[in-house]
C-alpha cells in the first residue's frame, strides 16, 4: 500500500526574474545571487532527473533530495506537482521556454553554488534525466569546481519512457536491436543525418527529442539519402499530461499528419512504430501481427 502524503504548509515560489532583480545595481554578473555569506558547513547540490513528467515516476531518491531540499531550482519539463515533497523549500523557475526570458545556464550554475555556498540543500529537478540532455554534467563539474559537494540523480529518460506510452518499444527482439536518441533542437548535421540512415538501414529505431520544428528537415535529409517515403513514424505530444496526443504516421505523410503537432514531443522512426496500440489497448497497424510472430519465434 502507497503511504499517504500528508499535507504540506504553502511554500514560497520565486521566478528567476524575481530573483535576479534582488542584485543590487552595478554588482558584475557572475557576482552571488545569494547573500554573499558563507555557511560554516556548506550545503549539497543534487542534480535529479524528475522523469517524463508524471509525479509518480519520481525516483525515491528524488523524492528524498525533495523533501531534504531548502531550494528548488525548477526546470519547465519537470513534475509541476513535486512541491508536495519540498515542504520548506524556495522554489525558483528557472524553466526555459519560447517566448519566456532564457536563464542563462551559467546564471543557473551560479545560484546552485551560491545557495549551497550558503549552507543550503538544493535540488536542481530536471525533465526526464539528467545525463541525456540535460547540461547534467556541465553543473556537476561547476558544482566540483566551486567546491561543492554534488550528487546526479538518476531520472526515467522521456526518450524510452514517452514512446512506451504509445506501446512502442524502443528496441524488440529480432525487429530492432539498436536505437539512437537524438535532439533535433538546432537541426542535424550530415554527420548526425548518416547516423540516423545506419540506424534506420540496420533496422534500428530513431527517436528524437527537442525536434518539432526542425522535423520537416528531418524528414526530408532522411528520404534524400534513401530512407523509405513508407518508413512508419510516431509522434508523442505532452507525454504523461493530460494533453498528450499520439499521431502515427509514415515520413512521407508527416507533413500533412504532423502539422498541428506541439512541443513538447518525441519522434520515433522505424518499424517498432508498428506495435504502437490507441487507448483501448489496440494495435494501430495490422502489421504488428508480423512483427509479433517475428520477434516471439
Amino acid at each position: 500500500m502507497s503511504p499517504k502524503i500528508p499535507p504540506f504548509p504553502p511554500r514560497e515560489f520565486a521566478t528567476i526574474d524575481e530573483v535576479l532583480a534582488n542584485i543590487p545595481a552595478g554588482v558584475a554578473q557572475d557576482a552571488p545571487l545569494v547573500p554573499s555569506s558563507r555557511a560554516d558547513v556548506p550545503g549539497k547540490v543534487y542534480i535529479a532527473g524528475g522523469g517524463p513528467g508524471a509525479l509518480d515516476l519520481l525516483t525515491l531518491r528524488a523524492v528524498r533530495a525533495l523533501g531534504e531540499a531548502d531550494v528548488v531550482l525548477l526546470d519547465h519539463l519537470a513534475p509541476q506537482e513535486f512541491a508536495k515533497y519540498s515542504p520548506n523549500a524556495l522554489i525558483v523557475d528557472v524553466g526555459k521556454v519560447p517566448g519566456k526570458h532564457a536563464v542563462p545556464q551559467s546564471r543557473i550554475q551560479q545560484l546552485m553554488i551560491d545557495y549551497a555556498l550558503a549552507g543550503k540543500t538544493v535540488v536542481r529537478l530536471k525533465g526526464g534525466d539528467p545525463y541525456v540532455y540535460g547540461r547534467g554534467a556541465e553543473e556537476l563539474d561547476a558544482c566540483i569546481a566551486a567546491g561543492v559537494d554534488a550528487e546526479v540523480i538518476p531520472g526515467i529518460t522521456s526518450a524510452v519512457a514517452v514512446p512506451a506510452r504509445a506501446a512502442i518499444p524502443v528496441t524488440l527482439r529480432k525487429v530492432s536491436s539498436i536505437f539512437t536518441v537524438v535532439s533535433g533542437h538546432s537541426g542535424l548535421n550530415e554527420a548526425e543525418v548518416n547516423t540516423l540512415v545506419a540506424t534506420l538501414r540496420a533496422n534500428g529505431t530513431v527517436v528524437l527529442l527537442m525536434g518539432v520544428r526542425t522535423l520537416p528537415d528531418t524528414v526530408a535529409a532522411l528520404t534524400a539519402h534513401g530512407i523509405s517515403a513508407d518508413t512508419p513514424m510516431a509522434t508523442i505530444e505532452n507525454g504523461y499530461s493530460d494533453a498528450e496526443r499520439v499521431t502515427i504516421t509514415t515520413l512521407e505523410n508527416s507533413g500533412r499528419d504532423c502539422a498541428e503537432v506541439k512541443a513538447p514531443a518525441i519522434t520515433v522512426i522505424g518499424e517498432v512504430v508498428y506495435y504502437a496500440r490507441d487507448d483501448q489497448q489496440q494495435f494501430v497497424s495490422e502489421v504488428h501481427e508480423k512483427l509479433r510472430a517475428q520477434s516471439t519465434s
